[in-house]
């Protein structure tokens, strides 16, 4: 049996209902997922399910991440509400690349993990998978796991393994509905061009995720636990001396500017920095910035496009305010300009929750 894999929040729970099931049945895993968006969160998933699969002793297929073909798929249903028309396009999609590998593969039937999805309707996936099985004569397997606290059982399973539990269905539209509902910041999207890695950020997970495997296959015992913080995401910054001369400048990490402009000039130095008469800016040159933080980097551009970590920059921040999460804009220039400056700093501090892995310490 083929069996479509969404994620292993449902893969997990329902694949090890569908063993013991279909016990005579080789079941083979079918990761076809090209609504998840963007690309970093289809890997972080994608890498969970591969080691849910592994402990699971079942083969895993990963298919074509063909995401401009799936778009163009739901052209026109972009507004369209949770288990609405573009949920039926996006199961029809996924459904019939299900059905054309399980021929391809030679196997009689095909299911989908998405029937576990409390957030799917059941009905509108066993219309699907109906009608895919009239036209390619894949037998489709609806089984019902929600049903008789199969949800409570699911929801046990999940962080009895630890699984990668995401917070959205998958596809940017849905994404970006439910963030806008929940007047959050859609940081999924963000990836700077330094490619420094964020926290919070996917790219933080995935890191995080591939280190649990290795652990792992070490046998070493961990956790991962959730932790408050306080998160920073910066837009842009940009200097500009007199009326329109762009100064090259780096605001470092919990900068932020109430009304994310503000104009002035610089009055005094204190310990070579620089203080401006608006908005408690300062100053320190990229000089200062290498001998605090024991770097090298020998222009503004270089350190724009490969900054230190935001730990480090938090620990600059401490150094010259005595506060890691102090939020004066501190802005690293070449050289400490003179005249009439205009800051345009647009950044976002905001409450947000992490993973962290911690190892379990046997008791003496």
């Amino acid at each position: 049996m083929l069996v479509h894999i969404c994620c292993s929040v449902d893969s997990h729970f329902f694949l090890e209902r569908l063993q013991k099931e279909y016990p005579q049945e080789k079941l083979t895993g079918f990761f076809y997922d090209p609504n998840i968006h963007p690309y970093s969160e289809y890997r972080l998933r994608y890498l969970d399910v591969q080691r849910s699969c592994k402990k699971l002793g079942i083969e895993l297929i990963e298919g074509e991440y063909d995401l401009e073909n799936w778009m163009e798929a739901v052209r026109g249903l972009e507004n369209e509400p949770e288990k609405g028309k573009r949920c039926e396009v996006c199961f029809d999609k996924r459904f019939e690349v299900s059905a054309h590998k399980a021929l391809e593969l030679g196997e009689k039937s095909m299911t989908t993990t998405l029937l576990v999805s409390p957030l799917k309707s059941q009905e509108q996936l066993k219309h699907s998978g109906e009608a895919f099985e009239k036209e390619h004569g894949v037998e489709f397997v609806f089984v019902d796991y929600r049903a008789n606290g199969g949800t409570q059982d699911q929801s046990r399973v999940t962080k009895e393994q630890q699984l990668y539990r995401q917070d959205y269905c998958g596809c940017l539209y849905g994404l970006s509905m439910q963030r806008n509902s929940q007047d959050r910041l859609m940081d999924e999207m963000f990836s700077p061009i330094s490619n420094q890695i964020l926290p919070a950020s996917i790219e933080e997970r995935i890191a995080m995720y591939e280190e649990r495997m290795r652990l792992e296959d070490k046998g070493t015992d961990y956790r991962i636990i959730k932790q408050k913080f306080l998160n920073y995401r910066q837009f842009s910054c940009t200097l500009i001396k007199g009326k329109k001369e762009v100064i090259p400048a780096h605001a470092i990490t919990y900068s932020t500017l109430p009304r994310k402009r503000a104009q002035g000039k610089i009055e005094y130095a204190i310990d070579d920095v620089h203080y401006m008469n608006r908005e408690e800016i300062r100053f320190i040159t990229l000089s200062t910035f290498n001998s605090l933080l024991k770097t090298s980097h020998t222009t503004l551009t270089e350190l724009i496009f490969s900054p230190p970590s935001q730990a480090d920059e938090q620990r600059l921040r401490k150094l010259l305010t005595e506060e890691s999460f102090d939020l004066t804009p501190i802005i690293v220039v070449e050289s400490i300009p003179e005249g009439k400056l205009t800051l345009k700093l647009d950044a976002k501090v905001y409450e947000d929750t992490k993973e962290q892995l911690r190892l379990l310490v046997s008791a003496p």
